[in-house]
Protein backbone atom coordinates (compact mmCIF):
# COMPACT_ATOMS: atom_id res chain seq x y z
CA UNK A 1 0.00 0.00 0.00
CA UNK A 2 1.44 3.25 -1.35
CA UNK A 3 0.29 6.47 1.07
CA UNK A 4 3.21 8.92 0.09
CA UNK A 5 1.99 11.87 -0.30
CA UNK A 6 -1.35 10.58 -0.29
CA UNK A 7 -3.83 12.94 2.00
CA UNK A 8 -5.36 10.29 4.59
CA UNK A 9 -7.76 11.21 7.45
CA UNK A 10 -7.88 9.67 10.69
CA UNK A 11 -11.30 9.64 12.36
CA UNK A 12 -11.31 9.36 16.16
CA UNK A 13 -8.51 9.91 18.66
CA UNK A 14 -8.28 7.34 21.22
CA UNK A 15 -5.43 4.88 21.67
CA UNK A 16 -5.82 3.02 17.84
CA UNK A 17 -6.76 6.71 16.35
CA UNK A 18 -3.03 8.07 17.93
CA UNK A 19 -1.41 5.07 17.18
CA UNK A 20 -2.90 4.87 13.29
CA UNK A 21 -1.87 9.00 13.30
CA UNK A 22 1.53 8.31 13.67
CA UNK A 23 2.35 5.37 11.75
CA UNK A 24 0.41 7.03 8.99
CA UNK A 25 2.86 9.75 9.62
CA UNK A 26 5.81 7.88 9.08
CA UNK A 27 4.64 6.59 5.30
CA UNK A 28 4.94 10.20 4.44
CA UNK A 29 1.07 10.86 4.11
CA UNK A 30 -0.64 14.29 4.69
CA UNK A 31 -2.83 13.84 8.03
CA UNK A 32 -5.85 14.94 8.68
CA UNK A 33 -7.64 13.89 12.04
CA UNK A 34 -11.32 14.41 13.05
CA UNK A 35 -12.39 14.26 16.70
CA UNK A 36 -16.33 14.95 18.26
CA UNK A 37 -14.87 16.06 20.69
CA UNK A 38 -13.70 19.69 22.09
CA UNK A 39 -9.99 20.24 22.67
CA UNK A 40 -10.31 20.65 26.03
CA UNK A 41 -11.32 17.06 26.43
CA UNK A 42 -8.57 15.48 24.68
CA UNK A 43 -5.72 17.70 25.76
CA UNK A 44 -2.99 14.90 26.31
CA UNK A 45 -4.04 13.18 22.89
CA UNK A 46 -2.96 16.35 21.11
CA UNK A 47 0.16 16.53 22.85
CA UNK A 48 1.28 13.00 21.86
CA UNK A 49 0.50 13.91 18.77
CA UNK A 50 2.43 17.92 18.72
CA UNK A 51 5.52 16.76 16.38
CA UNK A 52 3.49 15.94 13.68
CA UNK A 53 2.19 18.23 10.92
CA UNK A 54 -1.62 17.34 11.56
CA UNK A 55 -4.71 19.53 10.52
CA UNK A 56 -7.47 19.19 13.16
CA UNK A 57 -10.88 19.27 13.32
CA UNK A 58 -12.31 19.06 16.95
CA UNK A 59 -15.90 18.81 18.38
CA UNK A 60 -17.60 17.12 15.98
CA UNK A 61 -17.35 15.62 12.39
CA UNK A 62 -18.44 17.44 9.08
CA UNK A 63 -19.43 16.31 5.33
CA UNK A 64 -16.85 19.07 4.30
CA UNK A 65 -13.70 18.25 6.37
CA UNK A 66 -13.92 14.95 4.52
CA UNK A 67 -14.61 15.30 1.41
CA UNK A 68 -11.25 15.57 -0.98
CA UNK A 69 -9.15 12.20 0.99
CA UNK A 70 -7.40 9.30 -0.41
CA UNK A 71 -8.03 7.15 2.24
CA UNK A 72 -10.33 7.53 5.71
CA UNK A 73 -9.14 5.18 8.59
CA UNK A 74 -11.53 4.69 11.34
CA UNK A 75 -11.16 4.34 15.20
CA UNK A 76 -12.99 1.34 16.63
CA UNK A 77 -15.31 4.03 18.46
CA UNK A 78 -16.43 5.65 15.89
CA UNK A 79 -19.66 4.12 13.93
CA UNK A 80 -19.62 3.30 9.95
CA UNK A 81 -22.88 5.09 9.73
CA UNK A 82 -21.76 9.07 10.78
CA UNK A 83 -23.16 10.94 7.62
CA UNK A 84 -19.85 12.51 6.44
CA UNK A 85 -18.91 8.46 5.98
CA UNK A 86 -21.52 7.62 4.15
CA UNK A 87 -21.43 10.85 2.00
CA UNK A 88 -17.10 9.92 1.72
CA UNK A 89 -18.36 6.38 0.59
CA UNK A 90 -20.54 7.78 -1.83
CA UNK A 91 -18.11 9.78 -3.36
CA UNK A 92 -15.29 6.60 -3.79
CA UNK A 93 -12.95 7.65 -1.22
CA UNK A 94 -12.08 4.28 0.34
CA UNK A 95 -13.28 4.41 4.41
CA UNK A 96 -11.14 1.35 6.33
CA UNK A 97 -10.56 0.22 9.94
CA UNK A 98 -7.34 0.34 11.40
CA UNK A 99 -7.20 -3.83 11.82
CA UNK A 100 -7.35 -3.17 7.50
CA UNK A 101 -4.64 -0.52 7.33
CA UNK A 102 -2.27 -2.93 9.94
CA UNK A 103 -3.06 -5.71 7.72
CA UNK A 104 -1.90 -4.11 4.88
CA UNK A 105 1.54 -3.95 6.10
CA UNK A 106 1.59 -7.07 8.21
CA UNK A 107 4.34 -9.94 7.15
CA UNK A 108 3.54 -12.44 9.92
CA UNK A 109 0.90 -14.90 10.14
CA UNK A 110 -1.99 -13.82 11.79
CA UNK A 111 -4.54 -15.65 14.77
CA UNK A 112 -7.37 -13.37 15.03
CA UNK A 113 -9.69 -13.83 17.69
CA UNK A 114 -13.42 -12.70 17.88
CA UNK A 115 -16.65 -13.32 19.61
CA UNK A 116 -19.46 -11.69 21.83
CA UNK A 117 -17.09 -13.05 25.26
CA UNK A 118 -13.78 -15.18 25.58
CA UNK A 119 -11.40 -13.10 23.54
CA UNK A 120 -9.03 -11.77 25.76
CA UNK A 121 -8.94 -14.60 27.87
CA UNK A 122 -8.67 -16.89 24.77
CA UNK A 123 -6.22 -14.72 23.03
CA UNK A 124 -4.17 -14.15 26.15
CA UNK A 125 -4.32 -18.25 26.34
CA UNK A 126 -3.03 -18.47 23.06
CA UNK A 127 0.12 -16.13 23.09
CA UNK A 128 1.30 -17.89 26.57
CA UNK A 129 1.10 -21.48 24.93
CA UNK A 130 3.29 -20.52 21.89
CA UNK A 131 5.97 -18.13 23.87
CA UNK A 132 5.73 -21.66 26.37
CA UNK A 133 6.97 -23.49 22.87
CA UNK A 134 9.24 -21.01 22.18
CA UNK A 135 7.97 -19.45 19.38
CA UNK A 136 8.13 -15.48 19.57
CA UNK A 137 4.84 -14.49 19.28
CA UNK A 138 3.21 -10.38 19.57
CA UNK A 139 -0.02 -10.07 21.87
CA UNK A 140 -2.01 -7.08 20.97
CA UNK A 141 -5.40 -5.65 19.12
CA UNK A 142 -7.97 -5.05 21.07
CA UNK A 143 -6.25 -6.10 23.67
CA UNK A 144 -2.69 -4.07 24.92
CA UNK A 145 -1.39 -2.70 21.81
CA UNK A 146 -2.93 -2.08 18.45
CA UNK A 147 -1.73 -3.87 15.72
CA UNK A 148 -1.04 -0.58 13.75
CA UNK A 149 1.73 -0.17 16.56
CA UNK A 150 3.04 -3.46 16.02
CA UNK A 151 3.10 -3.59 11.68
CA UNK A 152 5.62 0.07 12.15
CA UNK A 153 8.06 -1.91 13.97
CA UNK A 154 9.81 -5.03 13.13
CA UNK A 155 7.85 -7.40 13.02
CA UNK A 156 10.23 -10.39 14.26
CA UNK A 157 7.71 -12.43 15.92
CA UNK A 158 6.46 -15.60 14.60
CA UNK A 159 3.09 -15.22 14.79
CA UNK A 160 0.81 -12.17 15.57
CA UNK A 161 -2.14 -12.89 17.90
CA UNK A 162 -5.08 -10.27 17.58
CA UNK A 163 -8.03 -9.71 19.77
CA UNK A 164 -10.92 -8.42 17.07
CA UNK A 165 -13.77 -6.77 17.92
CA UNK A 166 -16.60 -6.21 15.59
CA UNK A 167 -15.84 -2.47 15.54
CA UNK A 168 -12.66 -3.12 13.83
CA UNK A 169 -14.11 -5.87 11.89
CA UNK A 170 -16.67 -3.34 9.95
CA UNK A 171 -14.12 -1.44 8.45
CA UNK A 172 -12.20 -4.57 6.69
CA UNK A 173 -11.80 -5.33 2.96
CA UNK A 174 -8.73 -7.82 2.93
CA UNK A 175 -8.09 -8.69 5.96
CA UNK A 176 -7.70 -12.42 6.30
CA UNK A 177 -6.07 -14.48 9.30
CA UNK A 178 -4.32 -17.24 8.71
CA UNK A 179 -6.41 -18.78 11.90
CA UNK A 180 -9.62 -17.34 12.34
CA UNK A 181 -11.42 -18.11 16.13
CA UNK A 182 -15.16 -17.12 16.52
CA UNK A 183 -15.97 -18.16 19.97
CA UNK A 184 -19.53 -16.97 20.70
CA UNK A 185 -22.43 -15.00 19.45
CA UNK A 186 -24.82 -13.18 21.99
CA UNK A 187 -26.42 -9.80 21.88
CA UNK A 188 -24.62 -7.20 22.84
CA UNK A 189 -23.67 -3.72 21.38
CA UNK A 190 -27.21 -3.03 20.48
CA UNK A 191 -27.07 0.56 20.96
CA UNK A 192 -24.51 0.55 17.86
CA UNK A 193 -26.11 -1.71 15.57
CA UNK A 194 -29.49 -1.10 14.10
CA UNK A 195 -30.23 -4.81 14.88
CA UNK A 196 -29.06 -8.26 16.27
CA UNK A 197 -28.18 -9.66 12.41
CA UNK A 198 -26.23 -6.69 11.84
CA UNK A 199 -23.66 -7.09 14.81
CA UNK A 200 -23.78 -10.90 13.38
CA UNK A 201 -22.71 -9.65 10.19
CA UNK A 202 -19.67 -8.17 11.58
CA UNK A 203 -18.55 -10.96 13.56
CA UNK A 204 -18.74 -13.01 10.59
CA UNK A 205 -16.71 -10.93 7.92
CA UNK A 206 -13.67 -12.10 10.31
CA UNK A 207 -14.33 -15.28 8.34
CA UNK A 208 -14.77 -13.57 4.68
CA UNK A 209 -11.33 -13.70 3.08
CA UNK A 210 -10.10 -17.06 4.30
CA UNK A 211 -8.99 -19.69 1.41
CA UNK A 212 -8.42 -23.06 1.53
CA UNK A 213 -4.66 -22.76 3.15
CA UNK A 214 -6.43 -20.96 6.00
CA UNK A 215 -8.33 -22.39 9.22
CA UNK A 216 -11.60 -21.68 10.66
CA UNK A 217 -12.12 -22.43 14.44
CA UNK A 218 -15.95 -22.44 15.62
CA UNK A 219 -18.35 -22.93 18.54
CA UNK A 220 -20.05 -26.39 17.26
CA UNK A 221 -22.68 -25.86 20.88
CA UNK A 222 -23.02 -21.73 19.43
CA UNK A 223 -25.88 -21.99 16.44
CA UNK A 224 -24.49 -18.31 15.52
CA UNK A 225 -21.45 -19.27 14.71
CA UNK A 226 -21.74 -23.07 14.11
CA UNK A 227 -23.84 -21.70 11.03
CA UNK A 228 -20.71 -20.09 9.15
CA UNK A 229 -18.79 -23.96 9.12
CA UNK A 230 -21.05 -24.15 5.70
CA UNK A 231 -19.98 -21.03 4.22
CA UNK A 232 -16.69 -20.57 4.12
CA UNK A 233 -13.76 -21.81 2.11
CA UNK A 234 -11.02 -22.73 4.87
CA UNK A 235 -10.19 -25.81 7.13
CA UNK A 236 -13.00 -25.80 9.48
CA UNK A 237 -12.33 -26.68 13.12
CA UNK A 238 -14.75 -27.21 15.81
CA UNK A 239 -14.87 -27.06 19.75
CA UNK A 240 -17.17 -28.35 21.58
CA UNK A 241 -18.62 -29.14 25.41
CA UNK A 242 -21.81 -31.11 24.22
CA UNK A 243 -20.80 -33.42 21.43
CA UNK A 244 -17.61 -34.78 19.48
CA UNK A 245 -16.73 -33.25 16.79
CA UNK A 246 -15.03 -35.04 13.38
CA UNK A 247 -11.41 -32.74 14.12
CA UNK A 248 -11.30 -30.49 16.72
CA UNK A 249 -11.87 -30.64 20.32
CA UNK A 250 -14.32 -31.73 22.60
CA UNK A 251 -15.36 -32.76 26.30
CA UNK A 252 -15.48 -36.74 27.45
CA UNK A 253 -15.48 -38.34 30.31
CA UNK A 254 -13.96 -34.83 32.25
CA UNK A 255 -11.19 -34.01 30.35
CA UNK A 256 -10.53 -32.61 26.87
CA UNK A 257 -9.81 -34.34 23.52
CA UNK A 258 -8.41 -33.16 20.71
CA UNK A 259 -8.94 -35.13 17.28
CA UNK A 260 -6.86 -34.48 14.49
CA UNK A 261 -7.70 -34.94 10.58
CA UNK A 262 -6.39 -38.67 10.79
CA UNK A 263 -8.77 -39.71 13.92
CA UNK A 264 -5.74 -39.89 16.35
CA UNK A 265 -7.21 -38.26 19.57
CA UNK A 266 -5.29 -36.94 22.41
CA UNK A 267 -6.17 -36.23 26.49
CA UNK A 268 -5.91 -32.95 28.21
CA UNK A 269 -6.78 -33.36 31.68
CA UNK A 270 -8.80 -30.96 33.77
CA UNK A 271 -7.36 -31.66 37.13
CA UNK A 272 -5.28 -29.24 38.06
CA UNK A 273 -6.89 -25.62 36.47
CA UNK A 274 -6.92 -22.80 38.44
CA UNK A 275 -9.24 -21.25 36.48
CA UNK A 276 -13.54 -22.02 36.84
CA UNK A 277 -15.91 -21.46 34.54
CA UNK A 278 -18.07 -23.12 32.00
CA UNK A 279 -16.81 -20.09 29.16
CA UNK A 280 -13.64 -21.09 30.08
CA UNK A 281 -13.76 -24.64 29.39
CA UNK A 282 -14.68 -23.41 25.80
CA UNK A 283 -11.78 -20.82 25.52
CA UNK A 284 -9.47 -23.39 26.89
CA UNK A 285 -10.71 -25.80 23.59
CA UNK A 286 -10.44 -22.94 21.16
CA UNK A 287 -7.08 -22.17 22.31
CA UNK A 288 -6.00 -25.98 22.43
CA UNK A 289 -7.19 -26.48 18.54
CA UNK A 290 -5.36 -23.33 17.67
CA UNK A 291 -1.45 -24.25 19.51
CA UNK A 292 -1.81 -28.27 17.63
CA UNK A 293 -2.83 -26.30 14.27
CA UNK A 294 0.64 -23.90 15.03
CA UNK A 295 2.15 -27.26 16.31
CA UNK A 296 2.97 -26.68 19.99
CA UNK A 297 3.74 -29.68 21.76
CA UNK A 298 0.94 -31.47 23.70
CA UNK A 299 3.35 -31.15 26.81
CA UNK A 300 3.79 -27.55 27.12
CA UNK A 301 -0.38 -27.27 26.18
CA UNK A 302 -1.16 -28.93 29.25
CA UNK A 303 1.17 -27.23 31.50
CA UNK A 304 -0.17 -23.77 29.92
CA UNK A 305 -3.61 -25.00 30.50
CA UNK A 306 -2.80 -25.78 34.31
CA UNK A 307 -0.62 -22.81 34.94
CA UNK A 308 -3.09 -20.01 33.56
CA UNK A 309 -4.43 -17.78 36.65
CA UNK A 310 -7.28 -16.33 34.49
CA UNK A 311 -8.06 -12.60 33.59
CA UNK A 312 -8.56 -9.67 36.07
CA UNK A 313 -11.98 -8.82 36.13
CA UNK A 314 -13.00 -12.00 34.33
CA UNK A 315 -14.52 -13.93 36.96
CA UNK A 316 -11.88 -13.35 39.90
CA UNK A 317 -11.80 -14.17 43.59
CA UNK A 318 -11.14 -11.27 45.30
CA UNK A 319 -11.93 -12.54 49.51
CA UNK A 320 -13.67 -15.06 51.31
CA UNK A 321 -15.18 -13.07 54.33
CA UNK A 322 -16.76 -15.45 57.08
CA UNK A 323 -17.54 -17.88 54.37
CA UNK A 324 -19.14 -15.46 52.16
CA UNK A 325 -16.83 -15.59 48.40
CA UNK A 326 -16.77 -12.19 46.40
CA UNK A 327 -16.24 -12.14 42.83
CA UNK A 328 -15.21 -9.66 40.23
CA UNK A 329 -16.35 -10.11 36.96
CA UNK A 330 -16.79 -6.69 35.60
CA UNK A 331 -16.21 -7.58 32.43
CA UNK A 332 -19.48 -9.43 32.07
CA UNK A 333 -20.76 -6.39 29.72
CA UNK A 334 -23.19 -8.25 28.54
CA UNK A 335 -26.33 -10.93 29.28
CA UNK A 336 -24.52 -13.72 27.37
CA UNK A 337 -21.49 -13.15 29.40
CA UNK A 338 -23.33 -13.22 32.80
CA UNK A 339 -25.39 -16.23 32.38
CA UNK A 340 -22.26 -18.41 31.79
CA UNK A 341 -20.67 -16.88 35.16
CA UNK A 342 -23.87 -17.70 36.69
CA UNK A 343 -23.18 -21.48 35.37
CA UNK A 344 -19.95 -21.22 36.72
CA UNK A 345 -21.48 -21.66 40.40
CA UNK A 346 -23.54 -23.89 42.62
CA UNK A 347 -23.92 -21.50 45.47
CA UNK A 348 -26.56 -19.56 45.72
CA UNK A 349 -25.28 -15.99 44.56
CA UNK A 350 -25.97 -12.66 45.50
CA UNK A 351 -25.97 -10.60 41.97
CA UNK A 352 -24.31 -6.73 41.51
CA UNK A 353 -25.75 -6.03 38.21
CA UNK A 354 -26.75 -2.91 35.92
CA UNK A 355 -25.13 0.39 34.72
CA UNK A 356 -25.03 1.66 30.83
CA UNK A 357 -27.91 0.09 28.91
CA UNK A 358 -27.08 -1.86 25.72
CA UNK A 359 -30.21 -2.17 23.92
CA UNK A 360 -29.54 -5.98 24.95
CA UNK A 361 -32.48 -8.51 25.93
CA UNK A 362 -32.58 -9.40 29.70
CA UNK A 363 -34.43 -12.40 29.35
CA UNK A 364 -32.07 -15.36 29.10
CA UNK A 365 -31.35 -14.27 33.06
CA UNK A 366 -34.63 -15.88 34.16
CA UNK A 367 -33.97 -19.14 34.46
CA UNK A 368 -30.47 -18.34 36.10
CA UNK A 369 -32.13 -16.09 38.26
CA UNK A 370 -34.89 -17.96 40.08
CA UNK A 371 -32.45 -20.88 40.15
CA UNK A 372 -29.58 -19.66 41.46
CA UNK A 373 -29.50 -16.13 42.29
CA UNK A 374 -30.86 -15.32 46.45
CA UNK A 375 -30.58 -11.66 45.71
CA UNK A 376 -30.01 -8.88 43.15
CA UNK A 377 -28.78 -5.32 44.11
CA UNK A 378 -29.43 -2.98 40.56
CA UNK A 379 -27.25 0.31 39.72
CA UNK A 380 -26.37 2.44 37.02
CA UNK A 381 -28.92 3.63 34.41
CA UNK A 382 -30.11 0.20 33.34
CA UNK A 383 -31.47 -0.64 36.86
CA UNK A 384 -35.13 0.34 35.94
CA UNK A 385 -35.50 -1.29 33.10
CA UNK A 386 -33.52 -4.63 34.02
CA UNK A 387 -35.99 -4.59 37.58
CA UNK A 388 -38.91 -4.69 34.70
CA UNK A 389 -37.37 -7.33 32.98
CA UNK A 390 -36.33 -9.56 35.91
CA UNK A 391 -37.04 -7.65 39.38
CA UNK A 392 -39.91 -10.15 39.95
CA UNK A 393 -37.97 -13.55 40.10
CA UNK A 394 -35.64 -12.58 43.57
CA UNK A 395 -35.46 -10.11 45.93
CA UNK A 396 -34.12 -7.28 44.34
CA UNK A 397 -33.58 -3.42 45.46
CA UNK A 398 -32.35 -0.52 43.41
CA UNK A 399 -29.73 1.28 44.68
CA UNK A 400 -26.96 4.29 44.14
CA UNK A 401 -23.75 3.44 44.47
CA UNK A 402 -21.56 -0.05 43.55
CA UNK A 403 -20.08 0.81 47.52
CA UNK A 404 -24.33 0.50 48.52
CA UNK A 405 -24.28 -2.58 46.36
CA UNK A 406 -22.07 -4.37 47.79
CA UNK A 407 -23.24 -3.78 51.25
CA UNK A 408 -25.99 -4.78 50.46
CA UNK A 409 -25.17 -8.15 48.80
CA UNK A 410 -22.81 -8.23 52.23
CA UNK A 411 -25.63 -8.30 54.46
CA UNK A 412 -27.72 -10.52 52.65
CA UNK A 413 -25.38 -13.17 51.95
CA UNK A 414 -24.61 -16.41 54.57
CA UNK A 415 -21.58 -18.67 54.77
CA UNK A 416 -21.52 -20.25 51.44
CA UNK A 417 -22.92 -17.77 49.29
CA UNK A 418 -21.16 -15.88 46.55
CA UNK A 419 -21.64 -12.17 46.34
CA UNK A 420 -20.79 -11.51 42.62
CA UNK A 421 -20.29 -8.09 40.39
CA UNK A 422 -21.36 -9.28 36.85
CA UNK A 423 -23.06 -6.25 35.21
CA UNK A 424 -24.50 -7.36 31.79
CA UNK A 425 -24.00 -3.82 30.98
CA UNK A 426 -21.24 -1.45 29.95
CA UNK A 427 -19.53 0.82 33.11
CA UNK A 428 -19.61 4.09 30.99
CA UNK A 429 -22.23 5.77 33.46
CA UNK A 430 -20.66 5.48 36.39
CA UNK A 431 -16.50 4.61 35.65
CA UNK A 432 -14.07 5.10 32.99
CA UNK A 433 -14.18 1.57 31.96
CA UNK A 434 -14.48 -1.96 32.97
CA UNK A 435 -11.32 -1.99 34.70
CA UNK A 436 -12.07 1.10 37.12
CA UNK A 437 -15.52 -0.60 38.29
CA UNK A 438 -13.54 -3.97 38.94
CA UNK A 439 -10.55 -2.40 40.55
CA UNK A 440 -13.42 -0.46 42.58
CA UNK A 441 -15.35 -3.20 43.91
CA UNK A 442 -12.07 -4.82 44.95
CA UNK A 443 -11.06 -1.83 46.92
CA UNK A 444 -14.75 -2.09 48.99
CA UNK A 445 -14.73 -5.65 49.36
CA UNK A 446 -11.52 -4.76 51.23
CA UNK A 447 -12.41 -2.26 53.14
CA UNK A 448 -15.46 -4.69 54.01
CA UNK A 449 -13.21 -6.84 55.47
CA UNK A 450 -10.92 -4.73 57.34
CA UNK A 451 -14.23 -3.11 58.88
CA UNK A 452 -14.88 -6.73 60.34
CA UNK A 453 -13.48 -7.14 62.97
CA UNK A 454 -12.29 -10.35 64.58
CA UNK A 455 -13.35 -11.67 60.67
CA UNK A 456 -10.73 -13.37 58.96
CA UNK A 457 -10.29 -12.39 55.44
CA UNK A 458 -8.09 -14.49 53.12
CA UNK A 459 -6.93 -12.18 50.86
CA UNK A 460 -5.97 -12.46 46.99
CA UNK A 461 -4.67 -10.00 44.04
CA UNK A 462 -5.45 -6.71 45.95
Amino acid sequence: MELQGKKVLVVGLARTGIAAARFLARQGVRLKISEAKPAQEIEAARKALQDLPVEWELGGHTIQFFGEEDLIVVSPGVPMDIEPLVQARANGIPVISEMELAFKFLRRPLIGITGTNGKTTTTTLIGEMLRASGRKAFVGGNIGNPLIEYVGGPQEEEWVVAEISSFQLEGIVDFRPQISILLNITEDHLDRYPNFQEYIRAKGKILQNQGKDDYTLLNADDPLTFQFAHRVESQVILFSSQRAVPVGCFLEKGAIFFQGGDGKKERFGLERLKIRGAHNLENIMAAVAAGKICGCPSEVLQKVMEEFPGLEHRLEWVQDIDGVSFFNDSKGTNVGSVVKSLMSFREPVLLIAGGKDKGGDYSPLKNMIVTQVKGMALIGEAQERMEEALGGLTETVQLGTLEEAVHWASSKASPGDVVLLSPACSSFDMFENYQERGKRFKTIVQELSKNSPGKKALAHGL
